[in-house]
């Protein structure tokens, strides 16, 4: 009986991952193939595969890549850039809060730690207003503007990624023998040799899993670029850039779809090459912490 139990289980729960599997990979299926077909025949069978053909594929890519109102690489180019400059803030600046927060036992490090942890759950709609006169009230003030321009959103992105990066981090640093930073005390270390030396070098695994994490995030974010970056305006991520493309070619679905494809494609390869680093770095995470 329990044999014919655990069998009965086993193949619910596949059939469970079966259906929770096609209904998220539903979407991008849609977007492939209807990539290799013309704007016909995506209009008159939008899930069939009539019409699929690679050539068509390249055809499609080819005339987005070369298109005047898309300009491809140089919205792969902003993302790029504000994806990378983010990564790199939010992981050292998230290490370093993480680290002091958890070896500093205090009112005022327990007040901020759960000021990150409060954020969090705070709707990215309830700050949307304020967060942009906010930003235009501080670029004002310092002389260098903080909507549509690069270092605004990256500045942005650093706010919002930091909580889920610190909480993290703190969880990990937990799990490190403090007796190794006795010993780097002793031996004449600073704090600030002690954790890029120590420190930073151990917390590498967990790091990786959050930078990723961030990174596809960053990557695939249309809301705030398109409200600090505008929809018009010279600095525009992919995201943005192809739904003002969709503006442009309303009717063009070969050419809106195969768009689409080339913003998502390099997240996808990134998660398949990384998805190990992933778990392993929440997996050494969640024992750590």
């Amino acid at each position: 009986m329990h044999t014919k139990e655990k069998t009965s289980n086993v193949i619910v729960r596949f059939i469970i991952a079966v259906i929770i599997a096609i209904y998220v990979l539903f979407p991008f299926f849609l977007v492939v193939i209807n990539s290799c077909k013309e704007t016909a025949d995506i209009t008159s069978n939008p899930i069939g595969f009539n019409g699929v053909s690679f050539g068509q594929l390249i055809r499609n890519i080819s005339d987005v890549v070369n298109n005047t109102h898309f300009l491809f690489w140089q919205a792969f180019g902003y993302s790029a850039l504000i994806t990378i400059l983010s990564l790199i803030l939010l992981a050292l600046f998230g290490a370093m809060a993480a680290w002091v927060i958890c070896r500093n036992k205090t009112k005022w490090s327990t007040l901020i730690y759960f000021t990150f942890i409060a954020s969090m759950i705070i709707p990215f709609q309830v700050v949307m207003l304020p967060l942009i006169s906010t930003f235009r009230d501080v670029g004002k003030f310092i002389g260098i503007p903080m909507l549509q321009s690069v270092p605004g959103i990256v500045f942005a992105y650093l706010g919002f990624g930091g909580a889920m990066t610190v909480f993290i981090l703190n969880g990990f640093i937990k799990g490190i023998p403090f007796t190794l930073e006795e010993a780097a005390s002793i031996d004449g270390c600073t704090p600030e040799q002690t954790f890029f030396q120590i420190i930073f070098p151990l917390l590498t695994p967990v790091i990786t899993t959050v930078t990723i994490l961030n990174g596809m995030w960053i990557w695939n974010d249309y809301l705030l670029p398109s409200m600090m970056l505008g929809q018009n305006g010279a600095v525009k991520t992919l995201p943005v850039a192809v739904q003002a493309f969709v503006g442009s070619y309303v009717k063009q679905w070969n050419m809106i779809l195969s768009a689409a494809l080339l913003a998502i494609i390099p997240m996808i390869i990134l998660f398949l090459i990384a998805q190990r680093q992933i778990m392993d770095g929440m997996i050494e995470g969640a024992v750590k912490g």
